[in-house]
């Protein structure tokens, strides 16, 4: 999971790279080509694809059209803010995850961690108040990125014990394409120009390349983390985002957050902390339920 998300940000700086010359929906689309022809080996050495379920494309379809819309968002946003402060603002989605999850997922959150949620939210707002100022209403994109996130989260959480994560991934991807080439099409029909196309020289093609293909590795490794360990162990892992967005920030762009943003990711991260701290305690609360083919080790 480190390893993950030290490569994570990755995705962010050539996404940045990248849209000097090309669209935030060309740059989603190529992510998912590139995500589809990774993914593909996968599938067929698998033969995961014999465990399809088509009944469920509309699910996947769904998950797709929430990413593009993540993914659209968040890269409009990167190029004209600064990668560590956008992944920063992103950090509150375990907040608003935590909050859906009371809402349509019935899980009961106490008030320690609603309070904790009021708190990263207000964290969120030290941070992108600056940044506001400077670029407007574009600074609020990272949280519509953050809320399409967390219901990608509860979506992938109900289909997980269904379908197989690579095919699941697979399928997304598959689906992201016609999507974002509806969304192109739309762009140039209109002068829309977030959502436009172009012809990418070899340099744009080169980092859209590398959106993609850093995406299905820390995807792959975040997969791998998860199977290994529970995810309260490996969730605290990913606010190390934050840290290896920053220094890549910092190397590529030559940009670093001034105190004042500090201090609101700072308490964006504690808030997240706390939560995920709490939901351990209410979980090792839980009683367990032995089934009767459960043997127990002396």
């Amino acid at each position: 999971m480190l390893l993950a998300m030290l490569l994570a940000p990755l995705i962010d700086v050539f996404s940045k790279l990248a849209t000097a010359t090309a669209s935030p929906t060309l740059i989603t689309a190529a992510r998912f080509f590139v995500q589809a022809l990774c993914m593909l080996p996968i599938v067929l050495l698998s033969r995961s694809w014999r465990r399809f379920s088509w009944r469920l494309s509309l699910y996947h379809a769904i998950r797709a059209a929430v990413t593009t819309l993540s993914m659209v968002c968040f890269v409009a946003t990167l190029a004209v803010m600064q990668v560590a402060d956008a992944v920063a603002i992103f950090f509150v989605e375990p907040i608003i995850l935590t909050i859906l999850s009371g809402i349509f997922l019935k899980e009961v959150i106490g008030w320690r961690r609603y309070s904790a949620c009021a708190v990263g939210f207000l964290g969120a707002m030290i941070v992108i108040r600056p940044s506001f100022q400077d670029i407007g209403f574009v600074a609020l994109l990272p949280v519509v990125t953050a809320f399409c996130v967390a219901i990608f989260a509860l979506m992938t959480r109900a289909l997980a014990h269904r379908e197989d994560p690579w095919s699941m991934q697979f399928q997304m991807s598959l689906w992201g394409i016609p999507i974002c080439a509806a969304l192109l099409a739309i762009g140039q029909g209109q002068n829309i120009a977030f959502l436009a196309p172009s012809l990418p020289d070899l340099t744009t093609l080169s980092w859209m390349t590398g959106v993609g293909v850093f995406a299905s590795l820390s995807g792959i490794l975040a997969v791998y983390a998860y199977r290994a360990a529970p995810a309260s162990v490996i969730a605290p892992l990913q606010y190390f985002e934050i840290v290896s967005a920053t220094l890549f920030g910092w190397l590529v762009f030559d940009d670093f957050p001034d105190p004042v943003k500090w201090l609101g990711i700072a308490i964006i991260v504690g808030s997240g902390l706390f939560i995920i701290w709490r939901e351990r305690r209410a979980a090792s609360r839980q009683p367990v339920t032995l089934s009767a083919d459960t043997t127990l080790a002396p």
